[in-house]
């Protein structure tokens, strides 16, 4: 049996919601806050690894991350994959999520896991400025945060207010520079009138289009269009900051086991699946992200090597402070 339910009418500050539930007590149940189009052929092929059924809960990871929380031991969910560390850190911190064995933590490096082994990740991918060069140069473009906020690009700037990875890359920001200077931050972004969407897809068509002269996206969604369209088709480029600025933030999607699981066993092997090459090499070759394992390389899309993206540097266990950063953006009005 496979049973698939999707969210409906979720909040994503740290809210709780309702989810339809059609499972049997012996079913493996992932809730996922990675998009259907982007794991779901994966996630067909995992029920052959652990052996029995199947069922996953479609939704935003900070709305999974709610729902966890929210439903705390009665939970039904086994495992819980999701698009940053933030959430699954938001969880763990709560005293949610099993430890991992020690030969799964030892299949990505060490700043790809949690310190208190409690998730691990399963591919990583860097925020980028995706930009119309029909309408500004590349060397016009920030090259960190306090020039996102420059008077000039008032109205001109792509964001998607409810998605996880912008929660997350503001996170970084709270980390990286202080509380203090994220809230000023957040209301000079905010004074500037930025244009909202709902999603980092809908940010890169509306670039692509001529409609924004640039957002802030994560990179893969341009390989994704550049691998539908090809790269002539594509009138979008992609930009990187780099020099440590946050604006050049690589996070990680990542798994974990929920505590007190009736399915722990086939939940590891699960785990163990989604590191496994075949599956790496699906994040490689079908989303464009960087494998986690670094057994695997990218081969298709033409990624940069992930050394040469000059990242900040930052425990990514510290993106769980989801409900700060929440705080802070509606004090901003940016939720």
């Amino acid at each position: 049996m496979r049973c698939r339910a999707r969210t409906v009418t979720l909040v994503a500050a740290l809210l709780a919601s309702t989810l339809t539930a059609c499972s049997s007590a012996n079913d493996l149940i992932i809730y996922s806050g990675r998009n259907e189009q982007l794991v779901g052929a994966l996630l067909d092929q995992l029920e052959d690894a652990v052996g029995i059924d199947v069922e996953v809960r479609y939704g935003g990871s900070g709305e999974m991350a709610a729902q966890l929380l929210e439903e705390g031991q009665g939970t039904e969910a086994d495992l819980f994959f999701s698009q940053d560390a933030g959430a699954l850190g938001a969880v763990g911190a709560q005293g949610r999520l099993a430890e991992l064995p020690a030969d799964v933590l030892g299949m990505v490096p060490e700043n790809y896991r949690a310190r208190d082994r409690r998730w691990v990740a399963t591919s990583a991918r860097a925020r980028v400025i995706a930009f119309d060069p029909r309408v500004v140069d590349e060397d016009e473009l920030p090259g960190s945060i306090e020039e996102v906020v420059d008077p000039k690009w008032k109205g001109k700037v792509g964001y998607a207010p409810t998605n996880a990875s912008w929660q997350a890359f503001v996170t970084s920001v709270r980390v990286l520079k202080g509380e203090d200077f994220a809230r000023d931050w957040l209301r000079k972004f905010a004074a500037n009138e930025p244009k909202r969407f709902d999603n980092n897809i809908s940010i890169l068509k509306a670039v692509d289009d001529g409609r924004l002269p640039f957002g802030l996206i994560n990179h893969y969604y341009w390989y994704a269009m550049v691998a539908e369209k090809s790269e002539a088709g594509v009138k979008a480029r992609l930009h990187r900051s780099g020099g440590g600025d946050p604006l050049s933030l690589v996070n990680v999607a990542g798994v974990a086991v929920i505590q007190g699981s009736n399915q722990s066993e086939a939940a590891q092997k699960a785990v163990r699946f989604l590191l496994s090459e075949q599956a790496q090499r699906h994040f490689a070759d079908v989303t464009a992200e960087y494998p986690a394992n670094p057994g695997v390389q990218p081969g298709r899309h033409r990624l940069p090597p992930i050394t040469d993206l000059q990242a900040p540097d930052i425990d990514l266990s510290q993106l769980s402070s989801l409900q700060e950063t929440v705080k802070l953006l509606q004090e901003a009005g940016l939720s």
